[in-house]
């Protein structure tokens, strides 16, 4: 995908995805802004880091809930339960990322860095459908 595709499918998600109006937190399409703009970059890892802070700030604004663990907010929202799976398929492959527990174990990183690549960019595509199924998801008329 180039970044002229990317954008378009981000534009295809938002066509499918939102029926309705939807209103959320400026700090919510802050983040998601940054998240898009990293995704249409190629910048796949930080869509995926922000997409998952755009959710975040969705749901805690959602269940105005001030400390609670990303994990608590999937788990207590109204969200389906396919969508909650995949939030945390996402958040679990996000701290591979963000919490790497022996940074000097990089030999396969090193030698084949399209595998990670690969499952990067296929997990960022997750990542921004999911942002919009979150933010959509209790849209009015």
């Amino acid at each position: 995908m180039n970044e002229e595709s990317r954008w378009a499918h981000l534009v295809k998600l938002d066509d499918e995805l939102l029926k309705g109006g939807v209103a959320f937190s400026e700090w919510c399409t802050f983040v998601v802004k940054d998240a898009d703009i990293a995704f249409a970059n190629g910048v796949y890892l930080s869509a995926i880091v922000m997409g998952l802070s755009a959710m975040e700030t969705y749901l805690r604004s959602e269940a105005n809930a001030g400390r609670s663990s990303l994990y608590e907010l999937i788990e207590t929202s109204d969200l389906r339960s396919g969508l909650k799976d995949r939030l945390h398929e996402l958040r679990i492959f996000r701290n591979k990322w963000v919490h790497v527990n022996d940074p000097n174990n990089d030999e396969m990183l090193l030698e084949k860095p399209e595998v990670h690549e690969n499952e990067i960019e296929k997990m960022a595509l997750i990542s921004m459908r999911a942002v919009r199924e979150v933010l959509y998801s209790n849209q009015f008329v």
